[in-house]
């Protein structure tokens, strides 16, 4: 089996169990989505979505969000982690939103990526996921699963990102990437996995392990 049939193979797989997979983070515009995003660094999107309640009945645009201080943001976001880190970002990023972009979160990966805290595969989720541009979100669950599956080697999470946007139809980027979260989190989880049980892996695995 060539690289491109194993590829063909887990898509199909992945669109089987996962055929119109939603959004994973609550959000009602390109701003709360980018909050999101940053607070979902080191954290579940489960702790995420119950935090952000809070903060967006607070501030649920860049307007309101420079009136908090740091550690008003901080305070709320304590539960997602790296809040020290987080919040500076939060109040930052805000102040530039209103300062250089009239309030609006920009739809470049330029501008995005120059704003505190907004790192590439953040940029990427708010370009695919709001903006609907051509991109393909790599953390390191991606990561995990990508060299797991034998689609990268697994050197950095870049090269990963280069691997599975030349494999995959750019068209379909955006989907599998919430599919591969979403197999991952119920199959193919970093600790406790049972290869057997894991309808990619006992697939591959089992021939590699023939071979």
């Amino acid at each position: 089996m060539t690289k491109q049939e194993k590829v063909k193979d887990i898509l199909k797989i992945l669109h089987t169990y996962y055929p119109n997979p939603s959004v994973p983070l609550h959000h009602k515009d390109a701003y709360t989505l980018l909050i999101s995003v940053l607070l979902s660094a080191q954290c579940t999107d489960e702790r995420v979505n119950k935090t952000t309640p809070s903060l967006f009945k607070l501030a649920d645009n860049p307007y309101d969000m420079v009136k908090l201080s740091v550690d008003e943001i901080r305070e709320i976001i304590k539960p997602c982690g790296l809040s020290p880190m987080k919040s500076k970002g939060i109040h930052g990023l805000s102040k530039i939103l209103i300062e250089k972009h009239q309030g609006n979160v920009p739809d470049t990966f330029e501008e995005l990526e120059e704003l505190p805290a907004v790192g590439h595969k953040t940029a990427s989720v708010v370009m695919t996921q709001w903006f609907d541009k051509a991109a393909f979100p790599v953390d390191t669950h991606i990561h995990r699963l990508a060299y797991r599956w034998g689609l990268t080697n697994g050197k950095s999470v870049e090269q990963t990102e280069r691997d599975l946007k030349r494999l995959i139809p750019e068209s379909e980027w955006n989907k599998v990437h919430l599919q591969m979260i979403y197999f991952g989190r119920a199959y193919c989880p970093a600790r406790g996995h049972v290869w057997a049980e894991c309808p990619i892996c006992k697939k591959y695995l089992r021939k590699a392990l023939k071979d």
